[in-house]
């Protein structure tokens, strides 16, 4: 009787591990979000450099060609006062010159003074036309250089609106692709969380009357007794009947999982923290704790599970579920933990 109450409380239903399964979970969702926002904050931070970097280069351009133009200006207004002086100039020596013409025709018999003076006052003539028609040319000069300015202006200020309008929209396109990442990283995960639900659900069918083995979370775990002899990683005929069943079950649930969600299950090697005396065929828990995980990998290879599926990790003594040297604690952390995740 005593054992019939035994085995009753044995197979009671445990909630505990359902809800660290949902914990997890959660905290895999939390995690993708995370990174999500991170990446998309990185794209975003480039993007917005690298157009930092041209709105700058614009501006500077701008500021220069600005300065260029108002040196411009400026000596286009020095020109054109010095032709108002020639043209004012000028005037005083056409009226001089009309004054003496005057004079000349009322006297004719005027002194070779008064016609030194009028040559003199041509040749004067002459030579402010020129100048003022050199100034002319100057000042024209000066024009289309000032117009060809104030186009290159135009020009950069157009390219400047282009590039700023362009910044927005890679910002909305960052913020947009943000989103649909998001969303497909939340389908993805929510499609892995069923298929591991339904991989749980399986094993615990298949391994519910088994003694030593145990659901931790999100992982099965296997106490290495069951599977290995002391010190050893040669599977037992034991542990190879419980891995080939669940090899089954991991080939049942790889033809429903769609080809594109990466999963694999994780073989991870555990052992307590006796160390090893370094004589045997280990050196130490590192080497025998990965050499375990490998064993459970290749026998379940050998069983049709694709290679490319299976990882295979050791921890050594470095990841105890309970922390003590009772030889309990150490039988408890001597084991082949098993979870489905993505790669």
């Amino acid at each position: 009787m005593a054992l019939a109450r035994n085995r009753r409380r044995e197979r009671t239903v445990d909630y505990w591990p359902g809800f660290v399964d949902a914990l997890s979970t959660l905290l895999l969702a939390i995690m993708f979000l995370l990174s999500v926002f991170v990446l998309a904050q990185f794209l975003l931070s480039r993007e917005i450099s690298g157009r930092d970097v041209v709105l700058n280069r614009l501006n500077s351009q701008i500021n220069e060609l600005t300065q260029l133009l108002a040196l411009e200006q400026a000596a286009s207004q020095d020109a054109e006062d010095a032709l108002a002086n020639l043209r004012a100039s000028l005037s005083q020596s056409e009226e001089e010159r009309s004054r003496l013409q005057q004079l000349l025709d009322r006297n004719e018999g005027v002194s070779s003074e008064a016609e030194n003076q009028i040559g003199s006052l041509e040749q004067s003539l002459d030579e402010e036309r020129q100048m003022s028609q050199r100034a002319l040319s100057q000042v024209e000069l000066l024009n289309q250089q000032i117009s060809a300015l104030r186009s290159q202006i135009a020009a950069l200020e157009g390219a400047l609106d282009v590039s700023e309008d362009r910044d927005e929209e890679a910002q909305a396109r960052i913020a947009d692709l943000g989103r649909r990442l998001n969303v497909a990283l939340a389908q993805r995960v929510q499609e892995l969380n069923r298929y591991r639900s339904d991989f749980f659900g399986r094993l615990r069918e298949i391994l519910s009357d088994r003694e030593n083995i145990r659901i931790v979370g999100d992982r099965f775990v296997f106490q290495s007794e069951v599977l290995f002899p002391s010190g050893g990683a040669d599977l037992n005929p034991a542990g190879e009947e419980q891995m080939a069943e669940l090899a089954t079950a991991v080939l049942e649930l790889a033809q429903e999982i769609p080809s594109d969600i990466n999963w694999v299950l994780r073989v991870d090697g555990h052992t307590d923290n006796v160390p090893l005396s370094g004589t045997g065929q280990y050196e130490d828990n590192w080497e025998l704790s990965s050499a375990r995980a490998t064993a459970v990998v290749k026998f379940l290879i050998e069983q049709g599970v694709p290679a490319n599926r299976l990882v295979a990790a050791g921890f050594g003594e470095f990841q105890p579920i309970v922390e003590g040297d009772s030889s309990e604690a150490r039988a408890t952390n001597r084991r082949i933990e098993l979870k489905l995740t993505e790669r």
